[in-house]
């Protein structure tokens, strides 16, 4: 930009904030400007791209999208989350080369979309799902945006987003809370699909993991028990070798809903209600206590009807029996009997929450007994499940090392399938008091369909595109 553009700029720009834009639009070219008394609304009129100050903030600009028709403003995104501006002279414009680009009275940018590839004619345009993308002019073909706010979403997770990651090019996306209910910058919360051992849906905050989902299961997350059929929305898992996401669209186009990482951690779902003309809380992924990660540490299961919650699995003992009798069960339990091997078995445990699988290995072909007899070959795998529930069980899901975060449930919790020495096992079949466990006894070792090369080279394998649907 030459010498004089930006004072001519910034001249245009003050003689102008106090004239709001007269003629709706859903797109902004090069050629326009977006000021802050300006908004863009998509074409249905559903969402609004504009800047807005957050309560007791004055003087910080922050440019975001909301819903158009609901009385309360609830923002979904936030393009300059850390650096607002400090009055109002700042404007939105789109480069000609296609970067969406925001400048502050003194002329410096202070947030790009920093779009890597060229637009020969660009244009941004708001769409009604709340999706800010950059295409070429006549192309509207998603495939072919060459940006969009959906990937770089803040706090919200809204229909049509995906949360997970594109294997091939590294982009992740995931979301992250306001600070506060004032400050939409990041906070330390963030929550993002963990694509190490077999994929799920981990709540961070900074390195320290605070809930997780469990793994898909072919119906929903193993511990996302409420994910049953309803009108208004459905989920979908996706596993290629492309990529690996979590995503959810709408049934009833008319509904609005949304869920939303809050400034404490809790991820919840809300929906709007216009009678009542408030947003209501629709569900909650963390219900209770024993869904904070590893709260009865390795081996130990929660129960929240329970008091105390935690107790060790049969065979298991408390690893410091003095804190766990003082309510501090974070050390979990060990084995009463080491395993030996070639004498092990299984113990099941059914309507159970599947323990963290960033250790595990998975197959999408072999059956439940080829998963077996492929965790007896392996000394180290401590257990197995089928990866996919529906029609019967199909797959196989192995852990290696110490299980940890486990929870019993009413309903919709799972099998699991935990190795046992032949010693422990003889004592969990004359047992009555767990009648949910069957022991299974392996007679003998069986040579099996994967060798064990595979294992040394492969922490995980899949052979197909995999798409699975589940509803909430």
């Amino acid at each position: 930009m030459g010498s004089f553009a930006i004072p001519l700029l910034l001249c245009y720009t003050i003689l102008s904030t106090s004239i709001p834009s007269t003629t709706p639009t859903d797109t902004i070219t090069p050629t326009q400007t977006t000021r802050v008394n300006d908004t863009v609304v998509s074409a249905g009129g559903i969402t609004e791209l504009g800047f807005f100050t957050p309560s007791g903030k004055p003087n910080h600009w922050y440019l975001g999208i909301w819903y158009k028709k609901i009385s309360t403003r609830t923002v979904v995104w936030v393009a300059n989350r850390e650096i607002p501006l400090t009055d109002s002279l700042g404007i939105l414009q789109l480069t000609q080369e296609g970067n969406l680009q925001l400048v502050n009275s003194s002329g410096s940018i202070i947030w790009s979309s920093n779009v890597s590839r060229p637009v020969q004619n660009p244009v941004a345009q708001l769409l009604d799902n709340g999706n800010l993308v950059v295409r070429e002019g006549n192309d509207t073909n998603p495939e072919n945006f060459s940006w969009q706010s959906f990937d770089f979403p803040t706090d919200n997770l809204l229909a049509g987003m995906k949360l997970g990651r594109n294997l091939k090019s590294g982009l992740d996306r995931y979301v992250t809370s306001w600070r506060s209910t004032d400050d939409p910058a990041p906070s330390n919360f963030t929550y993002r699909l963990d694509p190490s051992g077999y994929p799920e849906l981990i709540l961070r905050s900074g390195d320290a993991v605070r809930f997780r989902s469990g793994p898909w299961n072919g119906l929903r997350f193993s511990g996302f028990t409420m994910l049953v059929p309803n009108p208004v929305y459905t989920y979908g898992f996706v596993f290629n070798q492309e990529e690996v996401y979590f995503y959810f669209e709408l049934v009833n186009v008319s509904a609005v809903t949304r869920v939303v990482l809050n400034p404490s951690g809790l991820i919840q779902r809300f929906t709007w209600v216009d009678r009542t003309r408030d947003w209501v809380l629709y569900t909650s992924a963390q219900k209770d206590n024993c869904d904070t990660y590893a709260m009865c540490g390795t081996y130990g299961s929660c129960n929240i009807n329970r008091s105390p919650p935690c107790w060790c699995l049969n065979g298991f003992m408390p690893k410091f029996p003095q804190d766990w009798d003082n309510g501090d069960w974070s050390h979990g339990c060990v084995r009463r009997v080491q395993l030996d091997c070639l004498g092990d078995g299984f113990v099941r445990y059914s309507g159970v929450k599947l323990p963290d699988t960033r250790g595990s290995w998975f197959n999408v072909t072999m059956s439940l007994d080829e998963c077996q007899r492929v965790c007896l070959e392996k000394c180290n795998c401590t257990a197995y499940t089928s990866l996919d529930i529906r029609g019967g069980g199909s797959g196989c899901l192995l852990w290696f090392g110490d299980l940890i975060d486990i929870r019993e449930y009413r309903e919709n919790g799972q099998d699991l399938y935990i190795r046992m020495s032949a010693s422990e096992l003889d004592t969990n079949a004359g047992s009555t008091a767990k009648k949910q466990k069957k022991v299974i006894i392996a007679a003998s070792v069986v040579t099996v369909v994967l060798s064990t090369d595979s294992f040394v080279s492969k922490q995980h394998y899949f052979n197909e595109s995999s798409e699975q649907e589940g509803q909430l």
